[in-house]
């Protein structure tokens, strides 16, 4: 049954990178819309995430948001359905504009680790293409549940002479190592992290827990970082690619202070593209004690 669902979903990523890029906008819009306007789990996690990520909206304002996300989560779909198939050169140049190349040429100029930090805002697979067509970092994932995705993913995200690192152990070290060794990595900074892993500091208005592995790599410099978004421009036409270095705060040895520096960025720039975020993720779901689970 696996088999079956793995070759379904990979059929179906084929047949969206099979379209027009209009279309695929097109289509993804649809999906999302459909995920507004129908029951279902993932609307009912996004609209709990926007209701307490931004309590001032009144009642119209929550589902005009509502509806623009879930229709960006749609066009994230199936954005990334072609970033999978296409090869890496068609993604990239999709890549309208860059601002704050230089940031990224400083750090790796630099002879230290860079550690690209991103989030789920944006389309985070073909910023992949693009980190990956600047350097050769070693990409962090959480691999997917269906192994034929799994296989698809992996074979396409290195199309660039990179290389991949799952969520394991294995894949932690990895990473430390490369960064060590004055190598670069990309890694996505807001999935929540196991307790152990993480710390809860301040994210659009509550608290989150959020991963301390960036911050173990930068702390007292002994590595750069540089955030990275590829973000949809208005028109549908393709992406603007945002580069910023880390704040000095986020070199700190006080990993708490590390943590609050990074999501504090992550935070500037979910306020500024709202609806281009994965509000369908539980990003809240583990709670400081004492607190009510949210889903």
């Amino acid at each position: 049954m696996e088999k079956l669902k793995g070759a379904l979903v990979v059929g179906f990523l084929r047949l969206f990178a099979l379209l027009p890029w209009r279309a695929v906008q097109a289509v993804g819009a649809a999906i999302g819309w459909s995920m507004w306007k129908l029951p279902n789990r993932s609307r009912d996690v996004a609209s709990i995430n926007l209701s307490k990520c931004f309590p001032e909206l009144d009642a119209a304002a929550h589902d005009r948001l509502l509806g623009r996300s879930l229709q960006g989560i749609g066009k994230t779909l199936t954005e990334s359905a072609c970033a999978w198939i296409w090869p890496a050169q068609k993604s990239i140049d999709l890549v309208r504009e860059v601002e704050g190349l230089e940031v990224l040429h400083e750090a790796l100029a630099s002879g230290k680790g860079v550690v690209g930090i991103t989030s789920h805002l944006g389309n985070w697979e073909v910023l992949n293409h693009f980190y990956c067509a600047q350097c050769k970092p070693i990409i962090f994932f959480r691999p997917p549940k269906l192994k034929a995705v799994d296989d698809l993913l992996r074979k396409q995200r290195v199309q660039l002479g990179n290389r991949v690192a799952p969520s394991t152990r294995e894949g932690i070290l990895s990473v430390i190592k490369e960064v060590r060794k004055g190598g670069a990595v990309g890694i996505p900074a807001d999935p929540e992290p196991s307790l152990s892993a993480g710390v809860f500091v301040p994210f659009l208005g509550t608290q989150a827990l959020t991963s301390k592995f960036v911050a173990g790599m930068l702390a007292g410099g002994k590595a750069r970082g540089v955030f990275l978004h590829a973000l949809r421009l208005e028109d549908g036409s393709g992406f603007k690619v945002i580069l910023e270095a880390a704040p000095a705060a986020m070199y700190s040895e006080e990993v708490e202070t590390s943590v609050a520096a990074m999501s504090a960025v992550i935070e500037k720039y979910v306020r500024a593209y709202p609806s281009q975020y994965m509000w369908s993720m539980k990003r809240f779901k583990k709670r400081p004690a004492g607190e009510a689970k949210w889903y």
